[in-house]
């Protein structure tokens, strides 16, 4: 096979610039240069976006902290220097204002929360968790609606607990939070 064709067999990388080009509406992550189209969340999840937001901002206010909470669409870099991964999370809760700009968030964020939809429960549980923890992110949450589930990783203490709805969620990040998603 000659070099044309092999190259023809390959597929495409894709950079930060290809989602920039997406027509108006249409939104969709990039990991390691493979595009993934997001369909419209629903109403469960956009309520546990809301509410989980709401609880962690309403938290920091109290507590006259410094960290913001970002809920998507927010664009995510976890490496300025990777031009093939760009994540909008559910929820990002970035503590350190360098990191920040009007395009988005330029290192990983401390804590991010992801609600899992139907469609995107392997890039949640496997490919996003992988990008998370190699990145530096402190703690990533999967809210899973489906099993009533939150399964909580603390990366900085290798740990991994799962807690359901009607539990209270202890937020690693934070001394005396809890949080429950019921």
């Amino acid at each position: 096979m000659d070099v044309m064709k092999l190259n023809e067999c390959k597929e495409k990388v894709y950079t930060i610039e290809d989602i920039y080009a997406l027509p108006d509406g249409e939104r969709a992550e990039l990991i390691d240069g493979q595009i993934y189209y997001m369909a419209p969340p629903s109403l469960t999840h956009q309520t546990l976006l809301m509410s989980l937001s709401k609880k962690i901002a309403n938290y920091i206010d109290r507590n006259k902290g410094k960290c913001h909470v970002i809920p998507a669409p927010f664009a995510v870099f976890l490496n300025k220097d990777d031009d093939k991964t760009y994540l909008e999370p559910d929820i990002a809760v970035v503590c350190d204002p360098e990191k920040l700009d009007e395009k988005g968030c330029y290192g990983a964020p401390d804590w991010i929360i992801e609600i899992v939809s139907p469609g995107n429960k392997p890039m949640d549980y496997f490919t996003k968790l992988f990008k998370y923890r190699t990145s530096g992110v402190r703690e990533y949450w999967i809210v899973d609606p489906m099993k009533r589930m939150v399964i909580v990783y603390r990366f900085e203490k290798e740990t991994m607990e799962e807690y359901s709805f009607e539990e209270h969620v202890p937020v690693g990040i934070y001394d005396n939070f809890s949080i429950s998603v019921e």
